[in-house]
């Protein structure tokens, strides 16, 4: 008997692996500067890797060689592998298919974006970075917000501004030419840039509390990841509440046009062919005024606006508020610019008004400028010593027939004159040779980061004196839980412990620290001895090695710790003549965990002598100290 044979049927072709450019286009690449950076956008990366199935690359400028370390002895490039395993293991809970590195050194902590650049290299960056930009073909690129406000790190700068960048030097075949006939990459424009938070203008905000296909929302999930950085302190990070809200992003290039001022999707009108993708003018461009009044801000925000202008982005610096530092009693220069963009010229005065008890000098000036010219004025102001309100300023121009204001917010550092002594006093932990010395103080409410219960918590009163050599320094801190739990073998990032940092600037309101001396100080180590590091400047290590002849003492007292330091103006770099100014900062680190662990960043606060967020890298924000 015959079988009756079943139809054939053609079985379908087994799908091919994706391989080569395929294999590699990716949905959304985001950069940052350090391992752990990518926290604040954790849960948006999760919902497009885990939620979307996306494919999600992230790269990150440092390997985070220049951080602290909670869990370990690891520093420098040792720190840097175990940070980039951690990394590895939160973005595999993330769901993020691809890592790379740019191979920058994480050198210290610093707020400055020149000095960051200094060291890595700007163009040879942004060709690493643009040759992965082509490689991946991302749609979305996702960074940092690169506004050098007080607190954000100038690494954390950098890499906003590399991001930035690299949008649109990827598209253009004249930039990095090597790597289109060299390398058999393509140009690529990315379709969308964003900031991570709210910059202002168009918002994308990515909701943390939906359903994930293995049942977690994305903020659980970037919980989970982020509790990986244990090295930095995120151990518990597992039940952070604040990853659970909707994250913010800030839309700042786009080749999609825009439909409202709040959206819920990076991806949104994606993808588009290569022939659509050419950034628009989602913010209209505005004339510049016929005239234009403004006060000339510090270096690295003059920078800054310049950028934004360049870039076409005017719109993320909508929120951004510029401060200027003047100095409490003391004679300070501020410069204004008049922009007459008219062909016909003018003639007017300008006026400086100040609060009641402030100096200005002079009071008013002429003004006259020709047709199509820039006019620069400077005054002398001398806020009242003491003082240390931040205050508004307001420049009044006065025209036939018209006026014009600018605002600038300023804020004061202290400052204080150091007597010279014809015997040195002692640096063994006593008063002797202290008790004459006038006394400066920092309070409780000298706050630049964490809370402070009040003065037996944290508070110090400190000396200071010269013998023309040499800058003596005692502390006496209050402190009502002191903690030594740094070995004598892990003596380095002084504000993981209970710790005095002396900052020193021999110029004064230097733009960066890299020629200053900054050095940690913690009063006792795990055996009971004084040891110091300096750190962030540009000679970083042990304080024996880094600057020999620097002598330091530290003693316990009935309601904390005192430390003492003579330090040699030629480890400073600073040439001694009456009356020279020294920028000077003091900052108190305190925590309070008695049973912290050997290394454990117990850091809960720091005040200081002039106290800012990140005032530690922005020796602009330090006092000033005269030397008599």
């Amino acid at each position: 008997m015959a079988l009756a044979s079943a139809p054939l049927v053609a079985a379908e072709p087994a799908a091919l692996p994706k391989q080569g450019a395929a294999l590699l286009k990716t949905d959304i690449m985001a950069v940052f500067a350090h391992p752990d950076d990518e926290t604040g956008v954790a849960g948006a990366l999760a919902w497009y890797a885990r939620g979307k199935g996306g494919v999600v690359a992230n790269v990150y400028c440092t390997r985070g060689e220049g951080g602290g370390n909670m869990v370990g002895t690891q520093w420098g490039a040792a720190l840097g592998v175990l940070r980039e395993a951690e990394l590895r293991d939160a973005l595999n809970t993330i769901g993020v298919r691809y890592c790379f590195f740019l191979d920058r050194l994480d050198w210290a902590y610093t707020e400055s974006l020149a000095a960051t650049f200094q060291n890595w290299g700007r163009e040879e960056t942004l060709g690493k970075l643009v040759r992965l930009v082509r490689t991946l073909r991302p749609e979305v690129i996702v960074t940092m917000n690169p506004a050098p406000r007080p607190g954000q790190h100038g690494h954390h700068q950098a890499a906003a501004v590399l991001a930035t960048e690299a949008f649109s030097a990827a598209a253009d075949a004249r930039r990095f030419p090597e790597q289109l006939t060299k390398e058999g990459l393509t140009v690529w424009q990315p379709r969308k840039l964003y900031y991570g938070g709210d910059s202002g203008g168009v918002l994308v905000r990515i909701a943390m509390d939906r359903s994930l296909p293995d049942g977690r929302t994305p903020g659980q999930v970037a919980a989970l990841a982020g509790s990986n950085h244990r090295s930095q302190g995120f151990g518990n990070f597992a039940n952070a509440p604040w990853l659970r809200r909707p994250q913010t992003l800030t839309l700042v290039k786009s080749c999609v046009p825009v439909t409202g001022l709040e959206e819920d999707d990076l991806l949104r009108g994606l993808p588009i062919p290569d022939a659509a993708a050419t950034p628009i003018a989602f913010v209209a461009p505005s004339n510049p005024p016929p005239l234009e009044l403004t006060f000339v801000p510090r270096p690295a925000v003059a920078e800054y606006l310049r950028w934004v202008k360049a870039q076409r982005i005017e719109h993320v610096a909508a929120k951004f508020q510029a401060d200027l530092p003047l100095v409490a009693g003391q004679a300070n220069v501020l410069r204004l610019e008049l922009a007459n963009r008219e062909s016909t010229p003018l003639r007017g005065e300008i006026a400086l008004a100040a609060p009641a008890g402030w100096v200005v000098a002079p009071p008013r000036q002429a003004v006259r400028a020709a047709g199509q010219t820039n006019v620069s004025f400077q005054f002398q102001v001398t806020p009242p010593a003491g003082s240390h309100q931040d205050v508004d300023l307001t420049a009044i121009l006065t025209l036939p027939g018209a006026a014009r204001q600018a605002v600038a917010r300023v804020h004061l550092v202290p400052r204080a004159t150091v007597a010279r002594v014809s015997t040195a006093p002692a640096i063994d932990g006593t008063d002797r040779g202290w008790e004459t010395i006038p006394a400066l103080r920092v309070n409780p409410t000298d706050l630049a980061e964490g809370k402070v219960t009040g003065e037996a918590d944290s508070s110090a009163v400190f000396h200071l004196a010269h013998d023309r050599r040499r800058l003596f320094v005692d502390v006496i801190v209050k402190d009502d839980v002191v903690v030594s739990n740094i070995a004598p073998n892990d003596i380095k990032g002084h504000w993981r412990s209970d710790s005095v940092e002396i900052c020193l600037d021999p110029v004064g309101g230097a733009e960066h620290t890299m020629g200053c001396y900054k050095l940690g100080i913690f009063p006792f180590d795990s055996t009971g001895a004084v040891r110091g590091a300096r750190d962030a400047d540009a000679r970083q290590g042990l304080v024996e090695e880094t600057a020999p002849r620097t002598r330091l003492a530290s003693a316990r007292t009935p309601d904390g710790y005192r430390v003492q330091a003579a330090i040699p103006f030629e480890e400073i770099g600073f040439v001694y003549r009456p009356g020279k100014t020294l920028g000077f900062n003091l900052i108190i680190y305190d925590g309070d965990k008695r049973d912290a662990a050997p290394g454990e960043n117990i850091n809960k606060s720091r005040i200081a002598w002039s106290p800012r967020p990140g005032v530690q890298g922005r020796p602009e924000d330090w006092g000033r100290l005269e030397l008599k």
